[in-house]
């Protein structure tokens, strides 16, 4: 059985904006992958953020949760010191609180898979040492 999906910005931003370099790979994931995409707040806000140039960008991410697709599924002021933590360790990166998020999210869910364009998940580890499965467009 396959574990949940947690998406990053970039997917969410490419999908909804037809001039991102990878809108036609995001709307070919979001066509194979079962939804719920679970991610944070943290994510939705720097989605949103990006989304501020495209007609109805952030209208059309909040959509996206409405209709069941993508849900939150964190808290973070329960794992505050867990995100605080991978924040410190990856600060060279630098890692931002988004990725620091996710990536402690794939902590919590031993078999989940990372939906990104971020090179960065490849530097990236979960419990220490342990590589973060993802998905993300070639050459990245």
């Amino acid at each position: 059985m396959r574990g949940p999906t947690l998406v990053d910005a970039g997917p969410l931003v490419a999908f909804l904006a037809r001039r991102d370099e990878h809108h036609e790979w995001a709307i070919a994931q979001f066509r194979l992958l079962p939804p719920p995409f679970r991610t944070c707040e943290a994510v939705l806000a720097e989605a949103s953020f990006l989304l501020r140039g495209v007609a109805d960008g952030p209208t059309k991410l909040l959509q996206l949760l409405e209709q069941g697709a993508v849900a939150v599924a964190f808290q973070l002021q329960e794992e505050v010191r867990a995100v605080k933590a991978l924040m410190r360790r990856y600060e060279n990166v630098p890692m931002s609180l988004a990725d620091a998020c996710l990536v402690r999210m794939a902590e919590l869910h031993a078999r989940a898979t990372v939906f990104t364009v971020d090179g960065d998940f490849r530097v990236y580890r979960k419990n220490g040492r342990q590589v973060i499965p993802t998905l993300m467009p070639a050459g990245r």
